[in-house]
């Protein structure tokens, strides 16, 4: 290879990071201001629980620049809030190991399959995977937390409001949180499909 070939690989490389970094922190960004625009939906979970999709830039990432890059996008969000933060960190550290376990199959995934089939199958593993995760994850970390502040009898008897027939604290994260956030997952896909082509060009830094 001549000297002239590899210097111009190495431009070529020196770009890729530069326009990889620099599109990695435009959707850390956009990911930390979703983090603000959640909903509550009282008839599927209590209140306390909201709707958001702020893992959607950490997915577009994942697609466009790799899995490692998606996971980037979710620990700069959360670095981002643990600044304005009322929980220590914790509130932080769950929705970063959540948004790892849905972004990170789908983007090993679509790495390997990079079509629609493959992002789809890419989508519906990393819901499903962020789904089962997420019973764990709070039941150990996140509703610890809660219990300081709120009786844990009080927390699920705003899951019995809905179903009165919940009891404990697991069947309610399996009953409730799960299909919660497998719904999540999946309307996160949702609009990544939609505007994952209106963005290719600014994604991959293409010109239309």
């Amino acid at each position: 290879m001549s000297k002239t070939t590899t210097a111009g690989n190495m431009r070529t490389g020196t770009r890729f990071n530069a326009r990889a970094v620099a599109v990695s922190a435009m959707l850390s960004a956009i990911a930390f201001v979703l983090m603000f625009l959640d909903f509550a939906i009282p008839f599927l979970i209590p209140t306390f629980v909201k709707m958001d999709i702020s893992e959607l830039p950490a997915l577009l990432a994942a697609f466009s620049l790799g899995p490692v890059y998606g996971v980037v996008v979710c620990l700069v969000k959360n670095l981002l809030h643990l600044l304005i933060t009322t929980t220590g960190g914790v509130g932080e550290l769950a929705n970063f190991l959540m948004g790892v376990c849905f972004v990170l199959p789908a983007g090993l995934i679509y790495q390997r399959m990079k079509s629609r089939k493959g992002a789809i199958i890419a989508s519906l593993v990393g819901a499903v995977v962020m789904a089962v995760m997420s019973v764990p994850v709070n039941y150990f970390i996140t509703y610890p937390v809660y219990t300081k502040f709120l009786p844990l009898d009080a927390i699920i008897g705003m899951y019995q409001k809905i179903r009165p027939s919940a009891n404990g604290l697991l069947e309610c994260l399996i009953t409730f949180n799960a299909p919660f956030t497998l719904l999540k997952g999946l309307l996160t896909a949702l609009v990544c499909f939609l505007i994952y082509k209106p963005l290719s060009p600014v994604l991959h830094g293409k010109k239309r």
